[in-house]
């Protein structure tokens, strides 16, 4: 799903089309967060992915 959402770049939103049903914009594939060593969820984000 990381590679199929996309974000328009006239109104913001998210989406999973190439227009934006809102406002008709053209949308762009969003970016993944960035990556922070001082995360202070990455525990419970590695507790929940070990399962």
């Amino acid at each position: 799903m990381g590679q199929k959402i996309r974000k328009c770049k006239n109104c913001g939103r998210y989406t999973l089309r190439e227009i934006c049903p809102i406002c008709g914009g053209i949308t762009f594939p969003a970016r993944p967060a960035r990556f922070s060593p001082q995360d202070p969820y990455g525990k419970y984000r590695r507790m929940a992915k070990k399962g």
